[in-house]
C-alpha cells in the first residue's frame, strides 16, 4: 500500500477505534481468487470465483467477515477489516466503514507467501485458513511482523 493511503487510513479509522487503540500496519487485500474471477474466459472466472466464495466462507466461519475491496489492518489490540473504496484504477480512495474484526488473541497466525505476482496472505483463526491475496507494492511481511508483536504483547 503506498504510504500515503496508510497513514490516510490511519487518520480515517480513527472514529472505528477504540480509545488508545493505534493501527501498526495495514494492507489493501481481497478475498483469495477475486483477481482470478475477474480474469477474462469461463474456465479462469469459475475457478477464480470459487477460490474467492471459499476465502468468504473460511472467514465467516472463523469469525472474520471479508469484503471487497477491502483493507486489513494490525492495531495494538485488534486484526481489522476495513470496507475502502477504490478509483476506476483500482487504487485506495477512502475508509467507508468497519467491516469486521476480532481480538488479536483470537487470531492463531498471520502467514505470507509469495506468488509469481503478489502474495498470500493467510490468516489462520479459529481452526480456520482465511486467504487473502495482496499486491506486489504492499508490505504484507511488515503486517505479519507487527501482528507478531502484537500477540506476543497480548
Amino acid at each position: 500500500m503506498a504510504s500515503d493511503f496508510e497513514a490516510q487510513l490511519k487518520e480515517e479509522a480513527r472514529p472505528f477505534l477504540e480509545p488508545g487503540e493505534e493501527i501498526v500496519a495495514s494492507i489493501v487485500a481481497q478475498p483469495r481468487g477475486t483477481s482470478t474471477a475477474k480474469a477474462g474466459g469461463l474456465g479462469p472466472s469459475s475457478i477464480g470465483s470459487a477460490w474467492a466464495g471459499k476465502s468468504k466462507k473460511a472467514g465467516e466461519q472463523a469469525g472474520l467477515a471479508l469484503t471487497n475491496p477491502m483493507a486489513l489492518a494490525v492495531s495494538d489490540k485488534r486484526l481489522l477489516v476495513f470496507a475502502i473504496e477504490t478509483s476506476a484504477m483500482g487504487k485506495p480512495k477512502s475508509v467507508k466503514e468497519l467491516f469486521s474484526s476480532a481480538p488479536i488473541a483470537e487470531v492463531d497466525s498471520v502467514a505470507v507467501k509469495r506468488l509469481l505476482v503478489g502474495k498470500v496472505v493467510t490468516v489462520g483463526m479459529g481452526g480456520a485458513e482465511v486467504k487473502l491475496e495482496v499486491g506486489s507494492g504492499q508490505d504484507a511481511k511488515g503486517l505479519a511482523a507487527e501482528f507478531e508483536r502484537a500477540k506476543a504483547s497480548a
